[in-house]
């Protein structure tokens, strides 16, 4: 089953790579690809980091709105 979430959009509008976006949340470029695809789950820590990355220009987003 895929796991619902928006974060390729969040990462396009960010203007980052996937690659780059891996970097940030220190994990390999194939575990990111895996997340973003919704064959695996982010974890907690990596969902922070990724709210992290958008709140300067999403200040009151939630990961809901990211995740679910």
């Amino acid at each position: 089953m895929k796991i619902k979430n928006k974060v390729k959009g969040y990462r396009i509008m960010l203007g980052l790579t996937q690659q780059e976006v891996a970097n940030e949340l220190n994990i390999s470029i194939s575990s990111y690809i895996n997340k973003e695809s919704g064959r695996t789950a982010f974890k907690d820590n990596e969902k922070m980091l990724f709210k992290d990355l958008l709140l300067p220009y999403f200040p009151n987003i939630s990961l809901e709105d990211i995740f679910f």
